[in-house]
């Protein structure tokens, strides 16, 4: 699978755009969230504070968008904002939303009026940051990464450190990206994607050593996935170990033979 296509696959992911309230794939991403109550059955508090209730409805639509309810996300978006303006999470809800949907202009506009009412925010300049790298504009995003890395009270930076290196990949810097994912995985050490991320750096760049190594630490952790299985058997290849490499042939062929790596090995597209 090339890079570009693992890169996609990573950025439909909201762990990535870590959606936090207070401030989104193979391998699997860390467990949802708590589910809240459907909205039907939600009482808001009659007395409540305009920040209280702000709050619970823009933690109503994190968890509609983790759904994938993106109408009803920005509905929660919305009654957050009536009930305070300035509330700043609840811009960056919105913009997450526009995000998810496409909408590029409505959710720059929504991140950016997030930043001037909480510009330290870890959780905005991390999700802005990932906004503007996934819209083209990579190398202003690193910005915004830092920034949120520079807070002492950002409890993620594990999510801004690989997004960082994600967007390192995009700009074709093989050699920060790398460094970027490695910092990421000392902080979170289950953060399955950089494992891969870091086998595929290895590999195109011939150190195939060093991508057998992260691929063994990610298949120690899980199953081997179709995409995981067949960046295995080409780096075996590259090696000359042809009993590695059947091994992954096999697997390929035992659970994977709806996918496109399997149509690959099928072509011979090893390269």
């Amino acid at each position: 699978m090339s890079l570009h296509k693992g890169l996609a696959i990573l950025a439909m992911a909201l762990w990535a755009a870590g959606c936090g309230g207070s401030g989104g794939t193979r391998p699997e991403p860390p467990p949802p969230s708590p589910q809240p109550e459907p909205a039907s059955s939600f009482q808001e508090p009659v007395k409540a504070e305009p920040k209280e209730r702000a709050k619970v409805h823009t933690d109503l639509g994190l968890a509609y968008l983790k759904e994938g309810r993106f109408e009803i996300a920005l509905e929660e978006a919305n009654i957050a904002i009536e009930a305070l303006s300035s509330y700043a999470p609840a811009y960056n809800l919105k913009g997450l939303v526009h995000m998810a949907l496409g909408q590029n202009e409505q959710a720059d506009a929504n991140f950016r009026q997030a930043l001037r009412l909480s510009p330290t925010s870890p959780e905005i300049n991390n999700n802005y940051g990932w906004f503007l790298c996934q819209t083209g504009k990579p190398k202003e995003s690193f910005a915004y990464f830092n920034a949120a890395l520079r807070n002492p009270l950002y409890q993620t930076p594990a999510r801004a450190w690989h997004n960082m290196g994600v967007c390192a990949l995009l700009d074709k810097d093989d050699v920060n990206g790398e460094t970027y994912l490695f910092r990421s995985l000392k902080l979170d050490p289950n953060n399955l994607r950089a494992y891969y991320l870091l086998a595929d750096i290895g590999y195109r760049n011939k150190r195939y050593e060093d991508a057998r190594d992260w691929l063994k630490q990610l298949h120690d952790k899980i199953e081997p996935t179709a995409e995981s299985a067949w960046l295995a058997l080409r780096v075996e290849r590259k090696l000359g170990n042809r009993e590695g490499e059947a091994r992954f042939v096999g697997l390929l062929r035992r659970k994977y033979r709806d996918t496109p790596e399997y149509q690959q090995l099928l072509r011979g597209e090893f390269d």
